[in-house]
């Protein structure tokens, strides 16, 4: 299912076109390419968006983790 959760776009071949799909729909390999491609200012922007998307999520939704 695709979500689009994230904004990071990635060109990916699905049947026989090529789409583009946020980092979060990717599967696990296409995601090793899409990170293999950031230098260190890069992976460190997306983990902060991806972080601010993760917070918003869950003051939307209510949503704690459990940490035991």
């Amino acid at each position: 299912m695709e979500r689009e959760l994230d904004g990071f776009y990635y060109r990916v071949k699905r049947g026989n076109k090529f789409v583009n799909r946020c980092f979060t729909d990717l599967s696990d390999d296409e995601q090793t390419e899409f990170l293999s491609r950031y230098e260190k200012e890069g992976l460190m922007r997306m983990c902060k968006t991806l972080a601010s998307v993760l917070r918003q999520i869950g003051d939307q939704f209510g949503i704690m983790g459990k940490i035991e």
